[in-house]
């Protein structure tokens, strides 16, 4: 970790020296002042829900199945016994399937996550290369995405004019 701010501290005064322009933006700040962004983040909240409510309702009734099978256990026969416990080990695998179906690296959460979010990410993405070019900045650092950044001056950061070039206000 202190590798990683000497090199980062090295590199700004590196930039510095050879009088290179570099501002900040805090895309946190952008993203939550573009009301799409919001009401996608609020659709994938939903659909979490109502998607984790329906695998808790299999497991609870996969649950069932198992205390109800524990207790009529001693009066099945060894054919009923391994069918009851094979309805369950499908039962469960189902609850997986569903579950890795909707969450998985690769799922529908994902996939949804990615309809919604990722046009907002790319106009930001265009918004912030473009105030680069045109201002003729070298470096442009995020601020949100954690300690790399020890200090800044408030006077480099563009978030607001990425805001404004995506036509939101302050």
């Amino acid at each position: 970790m202190k590798k990683l701010i000497v090199l980062s501290t090295l590199f700004l005064f590196s930039l510095a020296a050879y009088s290179q322009k570099y501002a900040f933006v805090d895309t946190e700040y952008i993203l939550n002042r573009i009301p799409a962004y919001k009401a996608a983040e609020e659709e994938l909240n939903k659909l979490s829900k109502a998607w984790q409510k329906e695998i808790e309702t299999m497991y609870e009734e996969i649950d069932k199945m198992f205390k109800e099978y524990q207790a009529e256990k001693v009066l099945l026969t060894e054919e009923m016994r391994q069918k009851k416990e094979e309805e369950i080990i499908a039962k469960e695998k189902a609850a997986k399937e569903l579950q890795k179906k909707y969450f998985g690296p690769e799922g529908a959460l994902f996939q949804k996550r990615k309809e919604l979010i990722k046009p907002i990410q790319d106009d930001i993405y265009n918004a912030i290369k473009d105030i680069a070019n045109e201002n003729g900045y070298a470096l442009i650092l995020d601020t949100s995405a954690g300690p790399t950044v020890l200090y800044f001056n408030p006077r480099y950061d563009i978030s607001d004019d990425v805001l404004q070039r995506l036509g939101y206000k302050k």
